[in-house]
């Protein structure tokens, strides 16, 4: 097992903090040098399983988790729900590789922001971390199509539509965004609003209508019927 820490920048006190969970050493340590030379973003830990992965996210307070979905003791899929039980809650993108849709389906179902190919490059895994310490979906365009599908036939345990009856005019309004693919400051350039409102309209949404999500809730837009 590791548990090593380094800080990133001259700013390394408001970095972005990251932990990684994989047992592949050199997935590991090809995320950590590209990272290690980013501004604004900071390894905190290492994790070689899931359960490794809970307890150093717990120790280290990480904003994101970088976690694979295969690994022994615990995967990441199990490793998902006590990941966002934490308070602070971090954000967990998991990596997968091409062919492991149903496995994704099922992480973003259970409350991932996200997913990353382990062959993107350096600047996508730069974008997806930072996108994902916004709040933001990450989604790698190489299956993204697949998964959405496979997601939006997949059905759910209450009808979409009454899932959403709940949300005010401007709930709806910032759904039907999300549904979108748009990020928060995007939201708030359209609706006139700070990125701290849009911010709580989301969490209002997730609330209400039982998402785990941004994911999961611009899913449902669609699912309900509101993107046009």
């Amino acid at each position: 097992m590791t548990d090593q820490a380094n800080s990133v920048g001259s700013g390394a006190g408001s970095a972005i903090r990251v932990l990684l969970a994989d047992d592949e050493e050199m997935i590991r340590h090809g995320i950590r040098l590209i990272l290690r030379h980013t501004d604004g973003i900071g390894v905190v830990g290492e994790a070689v399983n899931g359960a490794e992965a809970v307890r150093l996210a717990a120790e280290h307070r990480p904003d994101v988790v970088l976690l694979d979905i295969r690994m022994p003791v615990l995967d990441g899929l199990a490793a998902i729900e006590p990941l966002i039980a934490l308070d602070p809650r971090p954000q967990v993108v998991m990596l997968t590789t091409f062919g492991d849709e149903e496995n994704v389906t099922r992480a973003l179902r259970a409350g991932a922001t996200g997913f990353l190919l382990k062959d993107e490059g350096a600047q996508e895994l730069i974008r997806a971390v930072r996108a994902a310490a916004a709040g933001d979906a990450v989604l790698s365009p190489g299956v993204t199509g697949t998964v959405i599908r496979r997601m939006l036939s997949g059905g759910g345990t209450a009808a979409p539509e009454s899932r959403v009856v709940g949300l005010t005019g401007r709930e709806r309004e910032v759904l039907v965004m999300l549904g979108e693919g748009i990020s928060n400051p995007e939201i708030g350039r359209r609706l006139g609003i700070g990125v701290g409102t849009v911010k709580s309209h989301v969490r209002s949404i997730l609330e209400k209508t039982g998402c785990g999500s941004r994911v999961q809730a611009g899913l449902l837009a669609h699912q309900a019927g509101l993107m046009g």
